[in-house]
């Protein structure tokens, strides 16, 4: 699995990966190309690097080192078609000898300013001082490239007499000249492409190798850059014993200390809105979480998947501190489901993806996440729904966490609420513009097995219609009362 397969699980985990600044286009591959990590040992080899280019980009002496990498990192194409027809012993034009150049020139400009910051280990650039030297008879030491005069005796005679007679364009005789010398210069132009083709396949492995470490430079800047100017943390890798189908059960536990969301955090600080992070441990097996409307259930488990993938695809978390278990996917199951493509309503588009859900459960260890399942059928088979999930998922072992409006579900699980709607949080009177004033978003432990019921009371401040309220107060009295 590539991170390109989850770009679009969630539009806060796109909206993070939209904002890494990448300086070319071999960069934006290498992202889209990055693993899925599932080891402890390839998720901490790629954090002890990326917190080896914070630590060196954090320090202002080096600063005007760290822009000439990425200078030159601005000039790298993707070229991997090119090194692909190499490596296919393919011959190659002259454009694409100059993008050979320009890699091996590349390489050699990024070692070099890498090696003072003592991250030449890291970067581990291979050596493409022949290649250069091949494409540089001259010995220009630059990056451009043009089939020179030295590469083949007849050159310089036949572009010398080519450019005499382009001014006399008027004499039919000297056309006719100019026309046979053109083809020969063509004729040896491209026999200079394919000597110096069949000279660098050879390289072609190192060449490919070059523009991967290039590529994986230029990420790693992107990510170090990302997670130092929005305040994210290395998360600490839980350490997992047995094989595949047990590591849930015997793995610690994740934790976030304040974590947030960086989409939400940037959209209300934008508005000058009070933004909460939150504290939460994520326990084996299943947890239900309960809160009031609009107290921020939903978003809390996007923040929980999009900080999973950001650790498994080797970035830091939104948060202060993190410890993190290790899963074989992140699975989410929130919002409206509906497929009007395929004709399927919201529920049976839901239904769908909560069957995958159990039956990929049975075989990998998961995060899963579901908002409200079966809200969008009728309350009877909707709890019951919920309630063979919940059985299914406690015997599963993964970690899923499930929100819910349903009461009295009788699942032997873990159960957390969202504090929710706190009057005495704010002085100004409610309105929908400043709700969020008034909302505590921490999580409490919750032993009862009810759900908070708040809505006709947050509808009441919003001064909302006497008669509606008043009409669902008196349904609501008459069904407590059988």
């Amino acid at each position: 699995m590539l991170l390109r397969d989850k770009l679009h699980s969630d539009p806060g985990f796109q909206y993070i990966i939209d904002a890494l600044n990448l300086i070319s286009a071999a960069g934006r591959r290498a992202l889209l190309d990055f693993p899925f990590l599932t080891s402890p040992e390839a998720v901490n080899a790629e954090l002890d690097n990326l917190e080896a280019v914070i630590g060196v980009v954090s320090v202002t002496e080096n600063l005007h080192t760290v822009s000439e990498i990425k200078h030159h990192l601005m000039c790298l194409h993707d070229s991997q078609g090119t090194v692909a027809n190499l490596s296919q012993h393919s011959v190659i034009n002259e454009v694409e000898l100059f993008e050979v150049k320009n890699i091996a020139y590349t390489a050699a400009a990024v070692s070099r300013s890498a090696e003072p910051l003592g991250l030449k280990e890291i970067f581990s650039l291979p050596d493409l001082s022949d290649v250069f030297s091949l494409l540089d008879p001259d010995q220009t030491g630059l990056p451009h490239f043009y089939i020179y005069d030295s590469y083949h005796p007849d050159l310089p005679d036949i572009r010398k007499r080519l450019k005499q007679l382009q001014a006399r364009t008027d004499d039919p005789e000297a056309a006719t000249l100019y026309a046979d010398l053109f083809a020969q210069h063509n004729d040896i132009q491209h026999s200079v492409e394919a000597s110096l083709s069949q000279k660098l396949w050879a390289s072609a492995d190192r060449l490919a190798l070059a523009v991967k470490r290039l590529a994986y430079i230029d990420l790693l800047f992107a990510k170090a850059g990302l997670a130092t100017a929005w305040n994210f943390t290395r998360p600490q890798i839980a350490v997992n014993d047995g094989n595949s189908k047990s590591k849930i059960q015997n793995s610690k536990f994740t934790q976030y200390s304040a974590l947030f969301n960086p989409r939400l955090l940037h959209r209300n600080q934008e508005r000058r809105l009070r933004y909460q992070p939150i504290d939460i441990t994520v326990e084996p097996g299943l947890c239900l979480i309960t809160g009031a409307n609009m107290a921020g259930k939903t978003v809390l488990l996007k923040t929980l998947g999009i900080a999973q993938l950001l650790t498994q695809f080797g970035m830091y978390v939104p948060a202060e501190s993190a410890t993190v278990t290790l899963v074989d996917d992140v699975l989410f199951c929130i919002g409206d489901e509906q497929n009007e493509m395929n004709g399927l309503s919201s529920f049976a588009s839901e239904i769908i993806k909560i069957s995958e859900v159990v039956q990929l459960s049975a075989t990998q260890c998961l995060l899963i996440l579901i908002d409200e399942p079966a809200r969008t059928t009728n309350p009877v088979e909707g709890k019951a729904i919920v309630q063979a999930l919940s059985d299914i998922l406690i015997s599963r072992g993964s970690l899923s966490l499930i929100t819910t409006h349903y009461s009295q579900l009788g699942v032997p699980c873990r159960r957390l609420r969202i504090a929710g709607f706190r009057e005495d949080l704010a002085t100004a009177a409610l309105s929908p513009e400043n709700i969020n004033l008034f909302m505590d978003y921490s999580l409490v432990e919750d032993n009862s097995d009810t759900v908070p019921q708040e809505a006709l009371r947050i509808a009441t401040l919003l001064r909302c219609d006497e008669t509606l309220i008043q009409k669902a107060q008196q349904h609501l009295t008459e069904e407590s009362n059988q």
